[in-house]
């Protein structure tokens, strides 16, 4: 009898776990409270606070089966945030003429935004690539989306290839960390033009955040 090759294999499979983007999430609105509040939209614990409460009908929407809710407030918990993320940094850059914060708060401030960064953009490749991660589960195999991942070029009978492989959260995360810190995909092609397009963001906050406020907060130590 044939063995079947592991992309053909339509078995139900496991759904791709949702905590780290929970975590992902809130652990962005949580650094906004190292941020000094005029920096930041209204005080530095709303974005905690709005996080917290978008989060409650995600999560609930997933537990009740309802993709298109969950996929809705997905991206509203994703948008709210970078929002929030270009707004900080534009306050930041345009008080640094007048040098309103000391070394010790750009410094802390530009940490913040840039991990900040690095989380968002995680959340919107993993949410919108191929279609999100209800549209993944739905695949044995992941053979299309924006991204081309080492794994989907590998030959079918190789031993670094797992069986059933599709990109999790932290595929995304490191290619989010990669884009941040290199301004490039490094071993991830970008396939689709959606996906150039906020790549080309989140290397414009990351470029903002390293080469302005960082370098600035150091020059002035």
């Amino acid at each position: 009898m044939a063995t079947k090759h592991p992309r053909e294999i339509t078995q139900n499979l496991e759904p791709e776990p949702r905590w780290p983007a929970l975590i992902a999430v809130l652990a962005t609105g949580s650094l906004f409270l190292f941020m000094p509040e005029r920096l930041t939209f209204g005080p530095n614990w709303l974005l905690l606070a709005v996080v917290g409460v978008l989060t409650i009908p995600t999560v609930l929407s997933r537990r009740f089966d309802r993709p298109q809710v969950n996929y809705a407030f997905g991206l509203s918990l994703s948008g709210v945030i970078t929002c929030a993320l270009v707004w900080s940094l534009g306050m930041l850059i345009a008080g640094l003429p007048t040098k309103k914060e000391n070394p010790e708060e750009l410094l802390r401030a530009a940490v913040a935004l840039w991990i900040s960064n690095i989380l968002v953009f995680a959340c919107w490749y993993w949410r919108l690539d191929a279609g999100g991660p209800y549209q993944r589960d739905l695949c044995s195999f992941h053979t299309d989306g924006a991204f081309l991942f080492p794994q989907m070029t590998l030959p079918a009978d190789s031993k670094l290839l797992k069986a059933h492989w599709r990109p999790g959260f932290v595929d995304y995360l490191f290619l989010a960390f990669n884009t941040s810190t290199a301004f490039s995909p490094t071993d991830v092609p970008v396939l689709s033009r959606w996906a150039k397009l906020l790549m080309m963001v989140q290397s414009i906050v990351s470029l903002g955040t390293l080469a302005i406020l960082a370098a600035r907060a150091i020059n002035i130590l």
